[in-house]
């Protein structure tokens, strides 16, 4: 197997999983701390957390530092183009599943400081 088909291989795996998609369609509306994602999602800290390992290893997201919030976004400048071309296409492949509609409109509710005293 060469390379690139590996390479392929781990960003298509990357989007295989649809709560990998919901948080990378959320992340494209704004930026969100791991409490606020799990909240919208209603999975375990620790799932959540590990989606967002892996779309942050694969250059999908980036996380920043802001006092004692972890915020993760969308990669503005990702190095691989691929990664690009993916996210300037979600919106044509998922943007109108109910689920994402839903998730948009829980995004404009959700409020960190009363979500994250739960976690």
């Amino acid at each position: 197997m060469t390379a690139l088909i590996k390479e392929n291989t781990k960003l298509f795996k990357t989007l295989s999983d649809p709560n990998r998609l919901r948080i990378l369609k959320m992340l494209q509306t704004k930026s969100l701390c791991v409490c606020e994602i799990t909240d919208i999602l209603n999975l375990a800290t620790s799932t959540v957390s590990k989606h967002l390992s892996i779309l942050r290893d694969t250059g999908f997201i980036i996380e920043e530092k802001d006092g004692k919030w972890v915020n993760y976004m969308i990669n503005p400048r990702p190095s691989d183009k691929r990664i690009s071309s993916i996210l300037s296409t979600l919106d044509f492949w998922i943007s109108d599943d109910n689920l994402i509609i839903s998730d948009k409109q829980k995004i404009q509710k959700v409020d960190r400081i009363t979500v994250c005293s739960k976690f």
